[in-house]
């Protein structure tokens, strides 16, 4: 058993408590938006976000109702986000299964997630702290403008690794920082008390996006994406980057002529993908994950050794050293 899969079994309890409310506050008499609903609730990931919000609590205090409805409003957000960025990507497929966009068309995509979004701020109303909403409604605008960063990097052709990781910041990273400050708000701890694992999370979150970032380069069905997904719609990530300013002049302007064309075709891809590999981007992008992972330690030593901090520094593992 995963490290992953033995903090979920610890924690299977609290989150089938947290499953439950969203399916309960997701629930609706319309039978089409039910039926697009429970067939989409139907499929989950490894819930990390969720996870981070219940640790969080425990490295403060105890796990209750706001803790959980906390998280519940946090975990349908996040669905919201990626039930639109499906439309806007207009992805096929998402954990091995069909997109609402592909299976209901991208109007009632849209719709879905709006529902979501509504109902994420409604549970978190419901725990009647302003600071669990102000989490809430501070992360929907990073999220979208995380997405609208990127567009405009693409469009711009900005090649630069402070505005990719200033894009990855507010698309990832504010993700999972609110899924600490939520879990710390929820039992009251002190803003001063919080703010180092705040910090750690959004470490964290960088490394979750880099790494998903190069899975981008390497052909595995269980990654359920094509190899150079990103690169067809004009996302240029870390490791590509890291090529574009290492190379010789010659050969970086030759890439750089090809992100420009209108429309990547098969060939192009293959060659950035393999100049980005040629010229040590890969492992470019492994060593700022290494170098993020022992600042994040460093920062986990200044709290107590519990089971709670055990699993913050397993999941950090989880997320360099996963292959989907």
């Amino acid at each position: 058993m995963t490290s992953i899969e033995t903090i979920h079994k610890r924690l299977s309890e609290e989150l089938g408590r947290i499953n439950d409310i969203i399916a309960a506050t997701l629930r609706t008499p319309n039978e089409l938006m039910n039926g697009v609903v429970t067939s989409y609730l139907r499929v989950k990931g490894k819930q990390i976000r969720p996870i981070l919000v219940l640790l969080s609590a425990q490295m403060f205090g105890e796990v209750n109702r706001k803790v959980i409805d906390g998280a519940a409003a946090l975990e349908m957000l996040h669905n919201a986000s990626l039930i639109h960025d499906d439309v806007v990507d207009e992805t096929d497929m998402r954990r091995g299964y069909p997109t609402i966009n592909s299976r209901w068309g991208n109007r009632i995509a849209v719709l879905v997630g709006d529902y979501f979004v509504s109902n994420a701020l409604k549970v978190a109303i419901s725990t009647g702290h302003i600071d669990i909403v102000d989490a809430i409604s501070q992360l929907g605008c990073e999220l979208s403008m995380g997405e609208i960063d990127q567009i405009c990097n693409v469009r711009d052709h900005d090649l630069t690794e402070a505005s990719y990781f200033s894009m990855i910041e507010k698309k990832t990273a504010s993700l999972f920082l609110n899924c600490v400050r939520i879990g710390a708000d929820a039992v009251g701890a002190a803003p001063g008390e919080a703010r180092p694992l705040i910090e750690y999370a959004r470490l964290l979150g960088l490394c979750f996006q880099i790494k998903d970032d190069i899975f981008d380069y390497f052909d595995s069905p269980e990654i359920g994406k094509p190899t150079g997904n990103d690169l067809r719609e004009g996302k240029v990530t870390l490791p590509l980057l890291h090529a574009l300013a290492t190379a010789p002049a010659p050969e970086r302007d030759e890439m750089v002529k090809l992100l420009e064309k209108q429309e990547l075709e098969a060939p192009d891809i293959t060659r950035l993908i393999e100049f980005a590999k040629a010229h040590g981007g890969i492992d470019y992008a492994f060593a700022a994950m290494r170098r993020m992972q022992q600042e994040a330690d460093v920062i986990l030593e200044q709290y107590p050794d519990t089971e709670a901090r055990r699993s913050f520094r397993d999941i950090f593992e989880y997320i360099i050293s996963r292959n989907k």
